[in-house]
């Protein structure tokens, strides 16, 4: 271990041609790694699977057969299940791994920025998988090349690498904590390095990241659903601020150096992105979704004859409405869960294909009945819009809308890709309107309030920024997902530097 010392027309929608980009807010990443097994590479396999929810842009693994071995990587673009084949899991084994499921939210998606990252440095090799985003990576990035680094993606998490790699800190067992300690913003990351794997989760503790063990071997997982799948038994979560050192010692710990913040865990993991059979915060997701419901229905009751869920993340929500409000369920919307990207633009003919080709409804179970609809979140309203003119169209005699959350009315800077301010629907219009938008007989999001007293734990332990604008880490105002991209177009063409060299000379 070297890197660390112990010590209506009004509405202007998005119209998106991506199945996964429908108006919702967007998965980010999942990591995952082991130490210390045989078989660990096929575990992280099986781990990225249980995490597939997380990110569906590209999967990778870096793995290596032991202390001092060559670091080995692949990564490609889609799901875990293409990346990945037998040859190339018999090319990757290994007694430790790290790995990554992506869905973007610093960087374009394209095969560059797959992660996990790798590189070779003075200090050996190092890889990273990262989930978060970090608030300051422009100023760092640019920084970095001014001293002569040289950037082979844009992704924020390429910059860890380079802080890791940086030789002017001189004690080198100190360049982790160094590194950690120029960044800012959300990050739960793995590394490996050539005789350890880390486990980091930032101050504030933005987003998960837990430890399990199997037959005596550590893993880390940005889920719990994941030990499940492998029958590793769930040890404890990285507290906010930690470090997880892993190697032929065991287990080691060690806090960053640093001011204590607030706590800041993203509560939309609980509403939305967590699979439900994941503990978070000692809390089984389900059950909060449950209890998102029993509050949701306490707040905005109404007559009615069915509810009805928006399958997956709003089925265990809707459970706990119907439980407390005695209105039976209904399943009356059905998911195909095999959807890739679509090439064709929908014709006037279908034009929404990208509603009905993810959800269909069984329309007699709706016909003359009053629904209440129950979903997570309503980001730009597009498909909300759409699922209220089905059940329309089916028949059904009143819909009403009910939403697990308050509404969105502010971005997110922290890992989780939500539109900008003008596209959030909340932000541009009133509840009134919005319910006019949608055609509902009525609206009703969940209180913040309400949303927190039904996680169990205070509202000192959450981030809300997405709701409240109160933002935990200050950010730069330019921020976007696409600035290292924008950044090329800033600079002046590299003749530039030739022509201005020459006319100094000639002065």
């Amino acid at each position: 271990m070297f890197w660390l010392k112990m010590s209506h027309d009004d509405f202007q929608p998005m119209q998106d041609d991506d199945l996964q980009s429908e108006g919702r807010p967007r998965d980010h990443c999942g990591v995952f790694g082991v130490y210390g097994h045989p078989d660990a590479t096929t575990l992280t396999y099986y781990g990225l699977y249980a995490l597939q929810h997380r990110g569906q842009e590209s999967a990778g693994i870096v793995s290596s057969q032991g202390d001092g071995h060559q670091l080995v990587r692949h990564a490609g673009m889609g799901l875990v299940s293409s990346v990945f084949d037998d040859a190339t899991l018999k090319m990757l084994r290994g007694n430790r791994a790290i790995g990554h499921v992506r869905y973007s939210t610093t960087g374009s998606s394209s095969v560059k920025n797959a992660q996990p990252l790798l590189v070779d440095c003075s200090r050996g090799q190092i890889a990273v998988a990262h989930n978060g985003n970090l608030v300051n990576a422009n100023i760092l990035r640019d920084e970095l090349e001014a001293y002569g680094s040289i950037f082979q993606t844009t992704v924020d998490s390429e910059i860890i690498l380079h802080l890791m790699a940086q030789p002017r800190h001189g004690d080198r067992e100190n360049n982790l904590l160094n590194a950690l300690g120029r960044i800012r913003g959300a990050y739960s990351l793995v590394i490996m390095g050539e005789n350890e794997v880390i486990g980091v989760r930032d101050p504030h503790g933005f987003r998960p990241l837990s430890i399990g063990k199997l037959d005596g071997a550590y893993i880390l997982s940005s889920e719990t659903c994941a030990f499940d799948l492998i029958h590793a038994e769930f040890v404890r979560d990285v507290e906010p601020g930690e470090i997880v050192i892993l190697d032929k010692d065991g287990m080691h710990s060690v806090k960053m150096d640093v001011p204590s913040g607030r706590q800041a865990l993203c509560v939309f993991e609980y509403v939305y992105f967590a699979r439900p059979d994941s503990l978070l915060e000692d809390r089984t997701v389900a059950h909060v979704r449950m209890a998102l419901g029993r509050q949701l229905a306490k707040e905005h009751p109404v007559a009615a004859d069915l509810v009805v869920p928006v399958p997956d993340s709003g089925n265990y929500c809707a459970l706990g409405y119907s439980e407390e409000a005695k209105i039976p369920v209904e399943f009356a919307f059905v998911r195909n869960h095999y959807i890739g990207r679509t090439f064709l633009q929908p014709t006037q003919l279908i034009r929404d294909f990208n509603v009905r080709v993810k959800l269909n409804l069984i329309a007699k179970a709706v016909e003359g009945k009053r629904v209440i609809v129950v979903d997570d979140s309503i980001v730009r309203g597009t498909t909300a819009r759409a699922r209220v003119v089905t059940l329309r169209e089916a028949g059904a005699k009143e819909v009403h809308v009910r939403v697990s959350c308050p509404p969105h009315r502010h971005p997110c800077h922290y890992g989780i890709d939500f539109p900008t301010s003008k596209e959030l629907l909340a932000n541009e219009h009133t509840t009134e309107q919005i319910k006019s938008y949608l055609g509902a007989d009525s609206i009703g999001y969940l209180s913040l309030d309400g949303m927190i007293r039904a996680t169990g734990h205070p509202a000192s332990k959450f981030c809300a920024a997405c709701y409240t604008g109160d933002y935990p880490v200050p950010f730069e105002s330019d921020l976007d997902k696409f600035i290292m991209e924008k950044r090329r177009t800033q600079r002046p063409p590299l003749a530039a530097d030739v022509v201005d060299d020459a006319q100094q000379r000639l002065l």
